[in-house]
């Protein structure tokens, strides 16, 4: 008994109707260009931390995440330095660009303080949302530092792997933070 393999033909494409984005007149044409807009958009998303961390830190009451809060903000700060040191270092003027998904990663904060009552649930509530931050930037920061790696910008690469390591230290504190002490009173209060 002979089969015969059935084989797909590629999908037909309808040149009346593409499935691409159309590229903006500015679009980056090549990694370093990538790069240098990842850098742009995360040095925005850093600088409205600053901001944003504070209005967390003063809606929280646990002492344990008051302190996290405000450690993270110092080194948020230090990370805008550090990010205006990788522009020098590629020899780019630091210029930010808003950033969409902090932007809305921030307002979803301030969505959750609104919705919660002043107390631990409103703190588990600023952890979420901390996190949520944190797990972005790592993000982030995991691909600038790739990207710099490829485009053999190793010092920078190095600045990149420091934040991004400081990062995941600020996630896993909040992670403490929630586990024992925040999450448990605000199961109390069921």
């Amino acid at each position: 008994m002979e089969t015969k393999s059935k084989q797909k033909s590629a999908p037909k494409k309808d040149a009346k109707k593409s499935v691409y984005t159309k590229p903006k007149a500015d679009a980056a044409s090549g990694l370093t260009e990538l790069f240098e807009d990842g850098l742009k958009d995360i040095y925005w998303a850093e600088k409205a931390l600053t901001k944003a961390i504070p209005l967390m830190a003063k809606n929280a009451t646990s002492p344990e995440l008051i302190d996290a809060l405000n450690n993270h903000l110092t080194e948020t700060e230090d990370q805008v330095t550090r990010l205006e040191t990788i522009f020098g270092l590629i020899e780019k003027k630091a210029v930010a660009k808003k950033c969409d998904a902090m932007a809305g990663l921030i307002e979803e904060g301030k969505g959750i303080m609104e919705e919660t009552e002043i107390g631990v649930v409103r703190d588990a509530g600023i952890i979420a949302a901390s996190q949520k931050i944190e797990h972005y930037e790592i993000a982030t920061y995991g691909t600038l530092r790739q990207f710099a790696e490829t485009l053999n910008l190793l010092e920078v690469a190095t600045l990149l792997q420091h934040t991004l390591d400081e990062e995941k230290d600020a996630d896993k504190k909040l992670t403490e933070v929630a586990v024992n002490v925040v999450n448990l009173e605000a199961a109390e209060e069921n």
